[in-house]
């Protein structure tokens, strides 16, 4: 068995890098001009070890992202954790504040068509010439929801405590959920079934990051040793250069009975942890549950049984006059089959944030437990059945 793992991981290596270098050769016509082939390849190893190292698993599933739409994909995923390393690779809020802004200026500037000498630039200026030629000038990536990224991580930039696991599930919204819009839009798909199943998976993911992020910030590191990726420390016992912090909502905090300096004098031990962990956790299991139940609901024809809560706001205007009226219970009468089977591999999230939900469920909600620090060895398996089956 151990053989078989390893092989399939290798083999999603190679599919990986293989993909990438298609991509290098089809699109080198949509490439800019003042774009060199060398530029264009360092830019995407700079983004594929930054996934390889700080978000692991976007790193793997990369192998399901439809090829011609992966240049977008680690562009993507590399400016998020550009942005998640802000406040550890930074001294003072203030400096954070400046980096998010050469961000917003960078993310400007890629889209008026003068991208700097940046890695994540030069891919998102490729992404986008590609997009517009695919798909006849008219492209998907919404500008606004790159800057709604940069947004979110600004409001909690100096790692405040959210206010409820309602602001908790916006922040999700905002920044998980936003990637995999971003993502669809450069497939390019515009579809209302596949962004309301993006919304839930997203919030599902971004409350998981959320939780496996508590140690990091109840005992931080010094700086740049942070990582979206499970295997990193923030146990107590190294020597610590911050003042922690517990990001649980303060609603389920007090729900519960948890107290912050419990947390950070005694760590897994604290009165109510574990309680405040699992209503987190319930959560975001429930919009995996709800994702689940939908997909295969649409995929044989039928209703998904509620309405998309954020159908008509800006970036989710869909091209079915019966769209915004029709909400979830009109999917049925649109082409929602082949939608979603192209959005599938976009949706895989799912099975990694599924995956590190039921080992902190095995571990009775220890959020200390080291075990839910280490690589998930199961995924490139997992995703694999998933990706065949095409239920996550």
């Amino acid at each position: 068995m151990y053989i078989v793992r390893t092989g399939l991981n290798v083999q999603l290596k190679k599919l990986s890098s293989s993909h990438l270098s298609r991509n290098l050769s089809s699109n080198r016509s949509t490439t800019p001009v003042h774009l060199s082939d060398s530029e264009f390849q360092s830019a995407i190893d700079y983004c594929s070890s930054l996934l390889l190292k700080y978000d692991s698993p976007s790193y793997t599933l990369q192998t399901f992202i439809p090829s011609p739409t992966r240049t977008a994909y680690l562009a993507i995923r590399a400016l998020n954790v550009e942005l998640a390393r802000i406040p550890d690779t930074t001294s003072s809020p203030a400096i954070g504040n400046m980096r998010l802004q050469f961000w917003r200026d960078n993310i400007n500037s890629t889209f008026a068509g003068q991208p700097p000498k940046h890695p994540v630039s030069i891919l998102l200026s490729h992404a986008l010439s590609s997009l517009s030629a695919r798909n006849t000038g008219s492209g998907q990536l919404s500008k606004p929801w790159f800057l709604r990224l940069v947004s979110a991580r600004e409001q909690y930039l100096s790692n405040p405590p959210y206010p409820s696991l309602d602001a908790l599930e916006q922040y999700a919204e905002n920044t998980y959920s936003t990637l995999l819009y971003l993502t669809l839009g450069a497939i390019p798909l515009s579809s209302l079934a596949a962004d309301h199943l993006a919304s839930h998976i997203g919030k599902a993911t971004g409350i998981a990051a959320v939780l496996r992020g508590i140690p990091l910030l109840a005992f931080p590191h010094p700086p740049n040793h942070h990582s979206n990726s499970p295997g990193q420390g923030g146990l107590p016992g190294p020597p610590r250069t911050r003042q922690g912090v517990v990001t649980l909502p303060l609603d389920i905090m007090a729900s519960t009975g948890v107290r912050e300096e419990d947390v950070l004098r005694m760590g897994a031990d604290a009165p109510g942890l574990r309680d405040a962990v699992f209503e987190v956790a319930t959560r975001a299991s429930d919009h995996l549950i709800t994702a689940r139940q939908m997909l295969k609901e649409l995929q044989a024809g039928r209703e998904a049984g509620h309405a998309y809560e954020h159908a008509g706001e800006e970036g989710h205007e869909y091209h079915s006059p019966h769209a915004r009226t029709e909400g979830v219970q009109g999917f049925a009468k649109q082409n929602v089959p082949h939608e979603l089977e192209q959005a599938f591999g976009v949706l895989m999230p799912a099975v990694a944030t599924g995956l590190w939900l039921s080992r902190l469920e095995k571990l009775d909600f220890d959020i200390f437990a080291p075990d839910l620090r280490r690589r998930e060895w199961r995924l490139p398996w997992r995703a694999y059945w998933a990706w065949r089956r095409r239920m996550f």
